[in-house]
């Protein structure tokens, strides 16, 4: 996956060291109640859309962003689901780089745009009825937050 100018610049600094970062995830549901999830290109597993919130961007413009960037959709937010973070939300990444997430995640609904992969970040888009996720099929993250979010049960 890219990296964001900002971070590459703070890794030059701090190597693979832990980082916390603000991310954001975005919820969009369809009008029959299904969660849209996106295929990422790096692991090949489901994942919410949602990304890092870059320098003097608010977690608003940066959950508009990554939808229409991940999924060539314009979504109208909802309210705020809820706010996330601890030891679940940390990441190592094939390279090394170990990041800790504090991730804002917000509901929404689809307003337009041709729903799309990116090809970049996102190799396919899939909807799915909350009682039906692919949890087989997801990192530990995605489940963590979903669970969190009040979409997935915790064992």
């Amino acid at each position: 996956m890219p990296v964001s100018p900002y971070i590459a610049a703070v890794r030059r600094l701090v190597g693979h060291d832990l980082l916390l970062l603000p991310a954001v995830a975005v919820l969009p549901f369809d009008e029959a109640g299904q969660l849209l999830l996106v295929r990422q290109s790096d692991d090949g597993l489901w994942a919410t859309v949602g990304g890092s919130v870059e320098p003097d961007e608010s977690p608003r413009q940066t959950a508009l962003r990554e939808a229409e960037e991940e999924t060539g959709l314009v979504v109208e937010l909802g309210e705020l689901r809820c706010a996330l973070g601890g030891r679940r939300f940390r990441a190592t990444y094939a390279n090394g780089d170990q990041c800790s997430y504090v991730a804002i995640v917000f509901d929404a609904t689809v307003q337009g745009g041709t729903a799309r992969p990116d090809g970049e970040e996102v190799l396919e888009l899939g909807w799915f009825k909350p009682g039906a996720l692919p949890v087989g099929e997801m990192n530990d993250f995605t489940v963590a937050l979903l669970e969190g979010a009040g979409l997935l049960s915790s064992n």
